[in-house]
This record gives C-alpha cells, sequence and structure tokens, in this order.
C-alpha cells in the first residue's frame, strides 16, 4: 500500500514508519514533564528526527488511565508553538494527538498534517468535519470509555470483533464527511479500556485488523502491560519489553509504530521488516 498525500507520502509495502512521540504534557505516564518547556520540546523534536522518525506525533493532553481532561484553549497554548517551530525546521510529516477539533484546526494551521483521534472521530462532532475540511490522513483509534474511567473493568463479549465493528463505525463516519478511505489509518488501542489479557490478545491477533484494509498503527510503547510481565518495573525499564511487542506487532501486520525510544525501535523496525519481507 502506498499513499500519496499533499506534502508527503508514506509506501507501507517497503518499510514500517516510526511515529516519534513527543508529549508537551506536564503529566504523560511515561515523560510528562520533560519536553513541557518549548525549547526543550524544540530540541527533543530535532533528536526524533535525528534518531530516525518517520513522523512526530505532538500531544498536548495526557490521556492515561485516570487522567483528568484539559480545556482546548490549554491544548492549543501548549502545542501550537511547538508545532509552528518544529514546522520549520523539519520535512518529515507532524501529527496532532487530540480527540477536539479546534486544537486539530489550529494544529493543521501551524504545520501538522495527520490527525491522531483516539477516539474514533466520536468525543467531538465537528473532528470529522475538519479533517475533511483540510483533507489530511487521520488515525482512528478504538477507545472503551475515556481516559479518565477506561481502564475501570473493561469488558467484550468477543473483543477482537468488537473494536473491529467499532472501527468499521468510525471508518463510515469518516467516509460519510466526505474522508477518502486512503486517508484513514486504524489503531486498536492498546491500553484505551484493555486488560492486561486483552492488550496481548490484540497484539498476538493484530493480523485480524489488516482485514479491514487500511494501514494499521499500535501504541505499545512502555505500555503497563510491558511492565506487568517484566515485574512491574516503571516505564524506564521497559526499553526491552517495547522492543519485542514493536517486533511482533510488525510481523503481525503493523504498518506504524507510535512510541518514545525511536533510535531503538527504529532499528528493531528495520530488523523485524527485512525478517516480514524475506522472500526465501
Amino acid at each position: 500500500m502506498k499513499f500519496e498525500w499533499s506534502n508527503f507520502s508514506l509506501d507501507f509495502s517497503k518499510k514500517t514508519y516510526v511515529m516519534g512521540v513527543l508529549n508537551v504534557t506536564p503529566d504523560s505516564f511515561s515523560d510528562g514533564g520533560l519536553f513541557f518547556n518549548e525549547k526543550k520540546a524544540i530540541e527533543h523534536a530535532l533528536r526524533l528526527i535525528e534518531d530516525g522518525a518517520d513522523i512526530i506525533d505532538i500531544g498536548g493532553e495526557s490521556t492515561r488511565p485516570g487522567s483528568e481532561p484539559v480545556s482546548v484553549e490549554e491544548e492549543i497554548r501548549r502545542t501550537i508553538p511547538v508545532i509552528k517551530a518544529i514546522s520549520r525546521e523539519i520535512k518529515v510529516p507532524i501529527s496532532i494527538d487530540t480527540y477536539k477539533a479546534g486544537v486539530a484546526k489550529h494544529a493543521l494551521d501551524a504545520g501538522a498534517s495527520i490527525v491522531n483521534d483516539i477516539s474514533g472521530l466520536r468525543f467531538d462532532p465537528e473532528m470529522p468535519k475538519v479533517v475533511s475540511e483540510y483533507n489530511v490522513p487521520v488515525i482512528i483509534m478504538h477507545i472503551k470509555g475515556r481516559p479518565k474511567d477506561m481502564q475501570q473493568n473493561p469488558v467484550y463479549e468477543a473483543l477482537i470483533p468488537e473494536i473491529m465493528d467499532y472501527l468499521r463505525i468510525s471508518i463510515r463516519l469518516a467516509n460519510k464527511f466526505g474522508i477518502s478511505d486512503d486517508k484513514i489509518i486504524i489503531d486498536p488501542g492498546i491500553g484505551f479500556g484493555k486488560t492486561f489479557e486483552h492488550n496481548l490478545e490484540i497484539i498476538k491477533n493484530l493480523k485480524e485488523f489488516t482485514l479491514l484494509g487500511r494501514p494499521v498503527a499500535v501504541g505499545v510503547s512502555r505500555k503497563a502491560f510491558i511492565g506487568k510481565i517484566l515485574g512491574d518495573v516503571p516505564p524506564s525499564e521497559r526499553l526491552e519489553g517495547t522492543a519485542a511487542a514493536v517486533a511482533i506487532s510488525i510481523f503481525n501486520g503493523a504498518n506504524i509504530v507510535r512510541v518514545h525510544d525511536v533510535k531503538e525501535m527504529a532499528k528493531v523496525a528495520k530488523v523485524a521488516d527485512a525478517i516480514k519481507n524475506c522472500r526465501i
């Protein structure tokens, strides 16, 4: 699958794309506060590019389990100056990680070219209109509940089918507003309303999501399920576990991996791609 957009293209038949995480928040689960300062955020973005990031994903609101939402105005204040600054310095696409249409609109005006919506276009009824108006790609993710309550005993009768149905409905919603299929990327939402066992099941069965005919993005980086497997280690000690989850996700069909440790995961992706694409 090769997708040509207005100012960049992604050829998913050739490689897995590495999306580098840049959280400009004081409270993200893994790196909250490290890049809350604008100067540090810009420096980190440039470092992510140097380390091999194909996309920079900028978020101004933590969506960790139990987190409280912030206002549109505050999210704009955190993200837009950074997007404006780094868009002048880098050539890779910038993604805005938000479910708020007002934030997305300001970010796209400032230089972003992808919208990454954890709600699958569900939380803000204006979001499909904004994505359609700007004619940009959108990552549609599955979530059960809201970040504040999503980890309070999430239950499914049939995990994979239910997630796929949610994504199908979001794809139809996008199409209804004129967002074409070639601008839609899907994400099963690891850790967003999922138990430990749910996360493992999704990664093991990731190929199922390729049946929707859209590129698949996954975010496993430093997630709690990895910490649990490794003996309840903190996010800073989940590098090797993240590498394993990234490699398996790629082998099972992931086209984009959203990660914090770009330098290391770019190497993991390169090796995983070589094995996956071997024709011998």
